[in-house]
């Protein structure tokens, strides 16, 4: 069973066998490092599930670049509103390293409800979820200190301090790359 199966079978809820139909849909790809998967100002025609490799999502303000979020193995990778409501990207979307995707055009995307008669429940709980996860992104910027935020990272995935460059991780967590070395310093005290 693939990355994107199980991810599909334990969160939607849905038979093995669904989960193998809903993959069946999806292509694999390879991005090597550094190669895009979505460039801003372009519109975006298919959703990613990244199966393994790190995918940095970013926009360039013209003065810096700034991270959104870094994707990894088991997480869906796309521009929410460009894929759905025909919209330009405002993300770049850039490989790391060496990535591994299962990809669904727009097209395909929208014929699964004939697959699977219940998909229009399936997509509201994915959006529903993607926008929880925005929410508490949100809070926990406007709620949480610079020490706190770094903490619940470090915490949820702390293999990504390894594997990714720091002035992305602290971009993504809303400080300089300074306070952010300061602060893993501090807890490795």
């Amino acid at each position: 069973m693939t990355e994107l199966e199980k991810y599909i079978q334990s969160f939607f809820g849905v038979t093995i066998e669904d989960a193998a139909k809903i993959s069946e849909w999806f292509t694999p790809i390879t991005l090597k490092k550094g190669d895009y998967y979505l460039h801003a100002g372009r519109y975006s025609d298919r959703m990613g599930f990244v199966q393994s490799g790190i995918l940095r999502e970013y926009f360039d303000t013209g003065e810096k670049e700034v991270t959104k979020w870094i994707s990894t193995k088991g997480y869906f990778a796309l521009d929410l509103a460009s894929f759905l409501f025909d919209k330009t990207a405002r993300w770049n979307m850039q490989a790391l390293v060496d990535t591994e995707m299962y990809v669904i055009d727009k097209a395909r995307y929208r014929e699964l409800g004939k697959l699977i008669p219940r998909w229009t429940e399936l997509e509201k709980l994915f959006i529903a979820k993607c926008f929880t996860l925005l929410e508490d992104r949100v809070v926990a910027h406007l709620s949480m200190t610079a020490d706190e935020r770094y903490q619940q990272l470090f915490h949820f995935n702390k293999e990504l301090f390894n594997l990714v460059p720091l002035q992305y991780l602290a971009s993504m967590l809303g400080m300089t790359p300074e306070t952010l070395s300061r602060l893993r310093k501090k807890s490795l005290a």
